[in-house]
């Protein structure tokens, strides 16, 4: 393996010598001139202890510990990351609903979006539930003090539980019976599966969805982050309440009809 002259300008820098570094992390002198000389990797426990020694971060120090952490090659899974949801293509969408064929899993909050930007999004989940794919809507709670709270938050006029009500009334007009569910647990966080594909928004403060950092993924390996954030569907699925339309959803879509 190479040197690490990264730990080695870090430990310099730190105004240490080796010696010094060694027995703060509890190791003998020569196991530290190995991480050097040889581009060793040291154990966990003292990777963390010599990074907080020297103020640096792990990853800096020790950029193998990444690399085979995370997937780099043919197999990687994060295919794009965007500052935020408005900066996705709207063909990332649209295409990814268009190849799916399995399963088409739509955990947004309110995935109001969907109706807006995606060009007969309508019409292509219909033909997928009639071809037989698993079409599943998780929609947040808009009775939830959690959904309060964020429209207080986002202080907007099209509110959290009036996209909810969209989404659902788009969603009942479809001639299958697609199962929706609500939770409150993804208020911050949305994960849309499409096969083996999935697109993950991470809320940033007091922003709309489509202020959200984005990840595209495709899965490449088993226990990868895509079977991570698929798990974490399922297991809020799995906990949802199932939805219907109530008198309060049909009032909510009123006012803007």
């Amino acid at each position: 393996m190479s040197r690490n002259d990264v730990l080695k300008w870090a430990i310099a820098g730190a105004g240490l010598t080796v010696a010094d570094l060694a027995e703060r992390c509890s190791v003998d002198a020569k196991t530290v001139e190995r991480w050097i000389s040889r581009g060793r990797l040291p154990h966990p426990r003292s990777r963390m202890r010599a990074a907080e020694v020297l103020g640096e971060d792990v990853g800096v120090l020790w950029p193998e510990m990444i690399r085979r952490a995370v997937k780099v090659g043919t197999d990687r899974e994060l295919v794009a990351l965007y500052p935020r949801r408005a900066d996705l293509p709207r063909s990332v969408f649209r295409d990814a609903i268009e190849r799916a064929s399995s399963r088409l899993w739509f955990g947004g909050y309110t995935s109001y979006f969907l109706w807006l930007e995606v060009p007969g999004a309508a019409a292509t989940l219909a033909a997928k539930a009639s071809a037989g794919a698993d079409l599943r809507f998780l929609l947040g709670d808009p009775a939830s003090p959690v959904t309060v709270e964020r429209e207080r938050l986002e202080d907007t006029p099209l509110t959290l539980s009036t996209r909810i009500a969209m989404t659902r009334a788009e969603v009942d007009k479809l001639p299958a019976e697609i199962p929706v569910r609500s939770s409150d647990r993804h208020i911050a966080m949305s994960v849309w599966v499409f096969d083996e594909e999935a697109i993950v928004a991470t809320h940033i403060g007091a922003g709309l969805g489509q202020d959200s950092v984005t990840l595209h993924l495709r899965r490449g390996q088993d226990g990868g982050a895509f079977d991570r954030y698929v798990e974490h569907f399922e297991a809020l699925w799995a906990d949802g309440t199932p939805a219907s339309p109530e008198a309060a959803t049909i009032a909510a879509l009123e006012q803007y009809e």
